[in-house]
């Protein structure tokens, strides 16, 4: 292979790698932005918040033993295996925690007011079901996205560690088509000072 032709490779090969990994490059910089500056982004995208101090002089509580509460969680999940947490406390509250599948069911016994968790958002609801917060887990997306490239675990780390490999060959090819043509240029004024000379 001739020097022509291992450059004009070389530079194919950079910029498909520039376009293949472009996506996850621009997730690994604006999740690394976050995890720098993470009380600026959570200020940008999360709201006030429900202050949960109102369920105490909720108008209409529904209390419940754990036994109604597994009983609730049961049927928000018909047919759905649901088993108990061993946590007793959630903000503070007397709670019967509950999982099922990826999903926590988290119930307040005083009040009857609930949460439904997953990894990504908490959702909250008086004891009628109206939703009074949907609250978004920014910094679990981002991290994940951040660490693995994806959301889930299907692909384990692989995207990451395959986005790391090739932006390591994009940087080395980029260094490589960098300094070639200023060496070969360096090299020919020397060989025309040596001629001149």
């Amino acid at each position: 292979m001739t020097g022509r032709m291992r450059m004009r490779f070389l530079k194919t090969m950079h910029g498909w790698l520039g376009v293949l990994v472009l996506p996850w490059v621009l997730i690994i910089g604006l999740t690394g932005l976050y995890l720098n500056h993470e009380r600026l982004v959570n200020g940008l995208l999360e709201g006030e918040g429900y202050d949960e101090a109102q369920f105490d002089a909720w108008p209409d509580p529904k209390p419940l033993s754990r036994n109604d509460a597994l009983a609730f969680a049961q049927g928000l999940f018909p047919g759905q295996e649901v088993s108990v947490a061993e946590d007793t406390s959630y903000h503070d509250r007397a709670a019967a925690m509950f999982e099922v599948a990826d999903t926590e069911v988290i119930v307040a016994l005083a009040t009857g007011h609930y949460w439904i968790k997953t990894d990504f958002r908490r959702v909250t609801h008086a004891p009628d079901g109206q939703v009074l917060e949907n609250r978004v887990y920014w910094g679990t997306i981002f991290k994940r996205l951040h660490v693995r490239g994806w959301l889930t675990s299907t692909f384990g780390t692989w995207l990451s560690d395959i986005t790391a490999a090739a932006m390591v060959l994009f940087g080395l090819s980029g260094i490589v088509l960098f300094l070639m043509p200023r060496l070969r240029r360096q090299r020919n004024r020397r060989q025309r000072k040596a001629v001149a000379a």
